[in-house]
């Protein structure tokens, strides 16, 4: 995981909900802003892997932005908000392996179809014959 923490930008608002007389007068609301295409951090790949899976938090200048308002203190906002915009990236650098399809073998299909001839025979034994 890269730490690219040094090229964040951060901006401060109040935040909203319960605290009082707290909330209306300081901002620990912390929202963190991420150029991605001016990143030294990533080559081109990565940033064109990071603007497809992630286009949908991506603005129109290019930003990738995320805004936490968890904690009363904005200190503990924004070591939240840049733990948070790390993990998300790391995500979308992730690519998984590529799943190839595999055929059972010849003793899976062998057990499968005993298993079914012997459920067929034990249904078959509790009819009543004539």
């Amino acid at each position: 995981m890269k730490d690219f923490s040094k090229e964040l930008n951060f901006k401060t608002s109040r935040s909203s909900g319960a605290g009082g007389q707290n909330v209306n007068k300081v901002e620990t609301s912390v929202t963190v802003l991420w150029r991605i295409n001016e990143s030294e951090f990533f080559n081109d790949d990565e940033k064109e892997l990071i603007l497809n899976k992630l286009k949908n938090r991506i603005n129109a200048e290019g930003f990738l932005f995320l805004t936490v308002s968890e904690s009363r203190t904005q200190l503990m906002n924004k070591n939240k908000a840049i733990e948070k915009i790390l993990e998300i990236v790391d995500k979308a650098l992730f690519i998984p392996k590529k799943r190839f399809a595999t055929k059972p073998s010849k003793g899976q299909k062998q057990k499968r179809l005993d298993t079914k001839k012997k459920l067929s025979e034990k249904k078959e034994n509790r009819k009543f014959k004539f």
